[in-house]
């Protein structure tokens, strides 16, 4: 019996897509297909499309050949100004997706989909914690809703199943990825050192002693691709997370210690504000350390970080129904985090 599958990974470039690329790479029952706006360089493993998925016809000339996809992997994202801006943009991309591959993929067996806490409303404000995937919808607009909707009803009567998956704040390498906080802390603590400054939690006040989770992207990955081939998931949605939570007042000063910094007390900063005129700052530390040559606006967007460290209320959720269903893994988030940063530094993105 030929058990041979091939995945369709959306949103390829980004810190969830790579590292599900990576995962897959290392498994040998799978062939993988990135798509991405840019797209990238394929190898024997892994190949490559650029694809404007907000243009219906690229997607359907693009995608429309794909009759070998068994699986896939919708991660891609695209950010607007307001909530109800990004309904349209983020509706549209998953449905260009799988309309231009569901119907010529005849062994398609899941469609798994990338969530995060907004389901539960994390991003308005203090709520119901720990969040659980039976918890009710607010009121809308909410594009992961729609997404969901989507596909649930486009399920009925098919072979096929979905999943969502439904992370924490996702730790893991990405450049030019607007939502990755661990190069925005990287980078804002090389600049605090350049500067001789002591490294400050630049968050909200309240926000500093909250109880905070994370997910790794590594740990994401495994979780993903188990809940896409598990027969018993079929149909579901899963908190992902580490499996600890931590408070930034603990965990701080141990990221303070790796980059040798002090810690000063906290203080209100918007790093999108602060940072704005720091890229000749960044010049200087590349020349100096010998980093590869990448500006500090390729690296992150502070605007996500502000709104992390914005949290001044609990954000987690409750990870037993994915240990309940049979996925076991975990990850120390401070080892996350120091992993994550030799990471950067093996390849010489940050001092």
């Amino acid at each position: 019996m030929n058990t041979h599958k091939t995945a369709l990974v959306v949103g390829a470039q980004g810190v969830i897509g790579r590292n599900l690329i990576d995962h897959l790479r290392g498994l040998e029952d799978w062939n993988v297909i990135g798509l991405s706006r840019r797209g990238g360089e394929s190898d024997a493993h892994v190949r490559h499309i650029a694809v404007d998925l907000l243009d219906r016809d690229d997607a359907r000339a693009k995608l429309g050949g794909l009759k070998q996809v068994t699986h896939i992997f919708y991660a891609a994202y695209q950010h607007r100004p307001t909530w109800s801006e990004l309904v349209a943009p983020n509706l549209a991309m998953l449905v260009n997706t799988l309309e231009s591959v569901e119907p010529v993929a005849d062994h398609l067996q899941h469609v798994s989909l990338m969530q995060g806490y907004k389901v539960y409303g994390g991003h308005l404000g203090p709520f119901k914690t720990p969040a659980r995937e039976t918890d009710a919808h607010f009121m809308p607009p909410e594009f992961m809703f729609d997404q969901q909707t989507y596909l649930e009803q486009r399920q009925q009567g098919k072979a096929w199943t979905w999943s969502g998956i439904r992370p924490a704040v996702v730790g893991g390498f990405a450049l030019g990825n607007p939502m990755n906080l661990a190069l925005a802390i990287a980078v804002y603590a090389s600049v605090s050192k350049e500067l001789n400054l002591p490294l400050r939690f630049p968050g909200k006040p309240g926000a500093y002693d909250k109880l905070v989770e994370m997910t790794d992207a590594g740990l994401l990955a495994k979780a993903t691709v188990w809940a896409a081939t598990d027969p018993r998931c079929g149909n579901q949605a899963f908190n992902i997370g580490n499996g600890d939570l931590f408070r930034w007042s603990e965990m701080w000063p141990k990221i303070a210690r790796y980059f040798d910094l002090e810690v000063a007390p906290p203080l209100p900063l918007s790093l999108t504000t602060v940072m704005a005129d720091k890229a000749e700052v960044w010049r200087r530390i590349v020349d100096k350390h010998d980093l590869a040559r990448h500006d500090l606006s390729e690296l992150s967007s502070w605007e996500f970080s502000d709104f992390v460290f914005s949290w001044d209320y609990d954000m987690f959720g409750d990870g037993s129904k994915a240990r309940r269903f049979g996925f076991h893994d975990y990850v120390e988030t401070e080892a996350m985090f120091m992993a994550i940063f030799d990471d950067f530094r093996r390849r010489k993105v940050i001092p």
